[in-house]
Formats: C-alpha cells, sequence, structure tokens
C-alpha cells in the first residue's frame, strides 16, 4: 500500500530543505518562503508573502526574479541573485502546469554560493585571469562555432603545417585579410601544442589605449604610478606564463613597447613597472595581421628585429574568395551551428544556396558567419530563399551577372565583327555563325546605335 504525503507534512519536508524554497503563484505573488530561505537572505516570511515579486525588486530587495523570467519563457531557468548587493545565490525556478497546461505557480530553489564565489575569485586572482578586460580574453578549442573547416588544398596544406609546428614553442605569425579565421588557426595551433592545458590569452593590440598598453603587458606594482592600484597588477606576459599568447593585430603595437616586448621575448624575463626584481616568463607568442609588416618596417613603424623574432613560422591564410573550395562546407557548418543553438528548423533552397557559393564573401569567413545568424534569426519564414539574403549580397551578385553579360556580349562582337571581315557578304558570314541573315543585321544595328 502506498502513503501519500499530507500537507502538513510536505510543509514539514520543505521547511527541513537546506535550500531556500520559494513560491509564487501565476501573478507573480509569493506564496510560500520556507526557513532556509529566511537563514540564506535575512528575510523573514513576512515580509515577502502575499508581496508581488516586482515590487521586491523596486524595493531593492532582489535584483532581478527568477520566477517572473519563469511565468514569462514557460520554461525552467537559473540565474545568479544578488540579495541586497551583498550575497551571491544561485536560483532555479521550475514552473508548475495545470491540467490545461497553464501555470499554476512557480517553485524556486535557491543556494547559497557566496563563499564558493568567493573561493573561485581568490583562485582566479591566483591564476590572475579575474583581472583580464574587454580587449583580451582566454578561450577553449571545443567550441562548434570555432571548428576549424576546410576541403580546399590550400587550407589542407595549413593544416599540415600547424600539425607540424604546433608541438614546438616556436613563435608563430600569421597574415592574412580580417577575417579570414586567423584567431581560429590560433586557437588550434595552442589546442594540438602541450600547452593546451595552459593559460591561452588573446590580446588586440589595436584595441588597448596606448597610454596603457606598458602597464597592461608588464604589470605594475603597488603605488608605481598615480592611479594605481593599491594591491598592484599582473600584466599580460606574466598571466601567459607556461602558456600561449596571441598578439593580434601586432602591426597596431607602438614602437617603444615593440622595444621592450623583444627584450621580454629574448632575455624570457620582464619587470613590473616600479618593480625591481626580474620575473622570469615562459610564453610561446602567436601574432597575427592583416597588415603588410615589410611595408610597416620600410615605413619605421615596426622593429625588424622584432618582426624576425615573432615571424620564425610565417603562415599566410587566404581570404575566402581564394580558396572558394570551402565556402559550402562553411555555410553548411554556420547555417546548422545556429540553427541548433537558437532551436529554430530552417532550410535552404538549393537556388539560395548556390547565390551563396558564387557571393565573393569580401568580409571572410567573419562575414559569412554573420550571414548564417542574420538569416537563420530575421528570417520569419521557415525556407530561405534568395530574396532573403542580405541586401549587398544580391546586390553585388546582380552586379557580377550584368558583368558577366557584358564581357559575354564583348566576346559576341569580337567573333561576329571576324566573321564579318572574313566573308564576302553578311549572308555568308551569317552561315558560318550559325545563325539567321535578318538576327545578324539587327545584332549589327544594335550594337552601332549604343556607339
Amino acid at each position: 500500500m502506498v502513503r501519500t504525503l499530507n500537507n502538513e507534512q510536505l510543509m514539514a519536508i520543505l521547511e527541513f530543505s537546506t535550500d531556500g524554497i520559494y513560491v509564487v503563484d501565476r501573478r507573480g505573488i509569493t506564496l510560500f518562503v520556507n526557513k532556509a530561505y529566511e537563514q540564506i537572505t535575512g528575510f523573514s516570511r513576512e515580509v515577502l508573502v502575499g508581496r508581488h515579486m516586482q515590487d521586491l525588486i523596486d524595493e531593492g530587495y532582489l535584483n532581478e526574479s527568477v520566477s517572473l523570467q519563469v511565468l514569462q519563457a514557460k520554461k525552467k531557468i537559473s540565474l545568479l541573485q544578488k540579495i541586497k548587493q551583498i550575497k551571491e545565490v544561485i536560483a532555479t525556478g521550475n514552473p508548475v502546469f495545470d491540467a490545461e497546461g497553464n501555470i499554476e505557480m512557480i517553485v524556486t530553489s535557491v543556494r547559497d554560493v557566496t563563499k564558493l564565489n568567493i573561493l573561485q575569485n581568490e583562485l582566479s586572482k591566483t591564476k590572475t585571469f579575474s583581472q583580464m578586460q574587454n580587449y583580451r580574453f582566454s578561450f577553449t578549442t571545443d567550441q562548434e562555432e570555432n571548428k576549424f573547416l576546410f576541403k580546399s588544398i590550400s587550407m589542407k596544406k595549413i593544416y599540415e603545417k600547424i600539425e607540424q609546428v604546433a608541438p614546438f614553442p616556436t613563435s608563430v605569425l600569421l597574415t592574412g585579410p580580417s577575417g579570414a579565421g586567423k584567431e581560429v588557426i590560433a586557437n588550434l595551433i595552442h589546442h594540438l601544442s602541450d600547452r593546451k592545458d595552459k593559460p591561452f590569452i588573446k590580446v588586440n593590440c589595436g584595441a588597448i589605449p596606448e597610454t596603457l598598453l606598458e602597464s597592461e603587458f608588464f604589470g605594475y606594482e603597488s603605488g608605481a604610478f598615480t592611479g594605481a592600484r593599491r594591491e598592484g597588477k599582473i600584466g599580460l606576459l606574466e598571466l601567459a606564463n607556461e602558456g600561449t599568447l596571441m598578439l593580434d593585430e601586432i602591426g597596431e603595437m607602438p614602437v617603444q613597447l615593440q622595444v621592450k616586448l623583444l627584450r621580454a621575448i629574448q632575455e624570457k624575463k620582464i619587470r613590473r613597472i616600479g618593480g625591481e626584481d626580474s620575473i622570469p616568463v615562459d610564453i610561446r607568442i602567436i601574432s597575427a595581421t592583416n597588415q603588410n609588416i615589410t611595408s610597416l618596417i620600410e615605413q619605421k613603424k615596426f622593429r625588424e628585429d622584432l618582426y624576425y623574432r615573432i615571424s620564425v613560422i610565417e603562415i599566410q591564410i587566404p581570404s575566402l574568395a581564394q580558396r572558394r573550395e570551402d565556402i559550402e562546407i562553411l555555410i553548411e557548418h554556420y547555417f546548422d551551428y545556429f540553427c541548433q543553438k537558437y532551436r529554430v528548423h530552417k532550410e535552404m533552397t538549393q537556388e539560395t544556396k548556390r547565390c551563396l557559393n558564387e557571393y565573393e564573401w569580401p568580409g571572410n569567413v567573419r562575414e559569412l558567419k554573420n550571414v548564417m545568424e542574420n538569416i537563420v534569426t530575421s528570417i520569419p519564414d521557415g525556407c530561405i530563399e534568395p530574396y532573403h539574403l542580405p541586401y549587398r549580397v544580391q546586390y553585388s551578385l546582380h552586379k557580377s551577372m550584368s558583368n558577366l553579360k557584358k564581357r559575354m556580349e564583348q566576346i559576341e562582337k569580337q567573333i561576329v565583327r571576324e566573321a564579318v571581315v572574313n566573308h564576302s557578304s553578311l549572308r555568308q558570314a551569317s552561315k558560318y555563325l550559325g545563325i539567321d541573315h535578318s538576327t545578324l543585321i539587327k545584332k549589327i544595328k544594335r550594337w552601332e546605335q549604343q556607339q
């Protein structure tokens, strides 16, 4: 015989839960709060029960409500919540539906992660990744979005070269047009090296203000200059120790910093600003640029000795227009990727695929990826037709077709001209060309009027 629990027993179980329990009705009004929630948040149930969640947010009890989000999305949602800007909790809201499929209530479990986050932050400080800012970041290599895909012989040769050089700590310079995939290739090099479990830090040399470059790269000691942090700061080179540092847009790096970077690479030591001790660093450097470094050297904008240090292995990445065999596989991959990411089912017609394959892709893989996301997210129809494509794609294809027609007409004129010159009459020329005599006369008259 199966016994069922009565309401009193269920309430007792909820009260004994070490996780906070918070229940609201379909309107977002608080119905129940257990003892653990009171202990975690410091709020008494007398203050909360009967109150609407939006009112509690407006009064500063919470920074946001998972219950309100669940009511809107009608599905389970988890988020990191702040309580009075002091405590951090993980709140997971679960919708409870009635027999008609309508939300009857939201049951939210709340777990205090304040101490855990403090420990994680301390660990992050130890590893120094907590100091990363918008223009630099670390990332992993197992993302579907950053897959290295190719069919072309040129990219196959590049992949084989990467496999060969990746295990060695040799410096690599990646050159090629913007959006061609330099970052993905740098990612692959790191992943195939014995440093794959160590830091991989990417720096956009053109995005860091020049006044901050030295302190960002080398760090500084406490009180090194006005405005410096009291605890000092660990620099990027120190952050990347034992790992890989990608210097994106290295052609934008000021010459003064190039000198100091060269010294650090040669000596394998750095010194923080305001510091006296030399800190040993073991870094594999991957540089990337879409500029002509040789030209920059001639203009005295880039040091030749640094160039030789960073380009022990130089890999030139062709534009997408130069490796058209890769376009189809990239289109398929990113279209499927964004369909899965946004949980939508869409298809492309064969004509749409043909148009995308014929497009020149001046923005390279980055543009292709953005166009795929665009048509997946912005087109309500389930089937993508050529007229759904962005205007620039349609205009470029139309212009290309117009140019093709003009070139074909020029060829036709040349063939007709030679036939007319080499035959004694237009009738003989038309017979040679395999067209009607009247058709040849019309063509000649039309061309004369165009001149």
